[in-house]
């Protein structure tokens, strides 16, 4: 008689998560793929049609959803708006940060405004709420899990990429930081790095013909991954299943850094 697989391990039954950015693209997956694992999801995203629409996707899987308009760049309102998600989920047992942006240019012309609001966007806000995350965990002795999304770019680098790579360079550097500090408290921190995933940030590359055949080429599984390619990955991470792995970044890019 064929044996039936006991999935417990990577079951999200009973927990909450919290995703910043994730009223679409490589965010809304992340949330199906937690939703559909068993977490109450909240969602964390600048405009409110778009994230009634997340919603409305996350509770026609079953799930519990809600969503809250911020701009994780006004740190001073994190605290307040961490209480008020935590409050309303009982507690957050799983952040994934996730927002994050884009700037085009190369070095030499980079302004240092526009890296400074990507610095903090990408890099600073993700801190804020871990310490914020991390905080409660500690104080109530809970364990908790952070996924926090890296990049291609946060292991090489390529022309026009400068204030991107660096900001990923950090993430790297913040998710081992935060999992060597964090792990006597059983705050495990990991990292998801994405390939070229299909997204509206990306929509510009793909419509760049020689780039998207370039792509093409250099992935070995030959396309561009989908946001939901990336949500199993991050349910094992923020799993039990998980149990003994932190510090680490989790490259899903279909072989890229593989060939290169």
């Amino acid at each position: 008689m064929a044996q039936t697989p006991d999935l417990r391990e990577f079951s999200l039954i009973g927990q909450t998560a919290l995703v910043t950015g994730g009223n679409a693209g490589i965010g809304l997956g992340l949330a199906r793929g937690l939703a559909r694992a068993g977490a109450a999801v909240a969602i964390l995203g600048r405009r409110a049609e778009e994230n009634a629409a997340a919603v409305a996707d996350l509770r026609a899987l079953g799930a519990t959803a809600h969503a809250y308009e911020a701009d994780l760049l006004d740190l001073a309102a994190l605290p307040d708006l961490y209480a008020r998600v935590a409050a309303d989920l009982g507690s957050v047992d799983i952040l994934v940060n996730n927002a994050g942006s884009v700037v085009v240019a190369d070095a030499v012309d980079l302004e240092l405004a526009e890296f400074e609001r990507l610095m903090r966007l990408n890099v600073t806000a993700g801190l804020a709420l871990s310490q914020l995350f991390a905080r409660e965990r500690i104080a109530t002795q809970a364990p908790g899990a952070i996924v926090c999304i890296a990049s291609l770019m946060s292991e090489i680098c390529r022309p026009g990429t400068a204030a991107y790579a660096i900001s990923k360079g950090a993430v790297k550097q913040l998710v081992k930081t935060l999992a060597v500090e964090w792990a006597p408290h059983g705050i495990r921190v990991n990292g998801i790095g994405p390939g070229y995933i299909r997204t509206p940030l990306t929509q510009r590359l793909q419509d760049d013909a020689d780039f998207d055949r370039k792509v093409l080429a250099d992935t070995p599984m030959g396309r561009w991954g989908e946001p939901d390619d990336l949500a199993g990955t991050c349910v094992f991470l923020a799993s039990d299943a998980a149990r003994f792995l932190t510090g680490q970044i989790i490259y899903v890019d279909g072989g890229w850094l593989a060939l290169i």
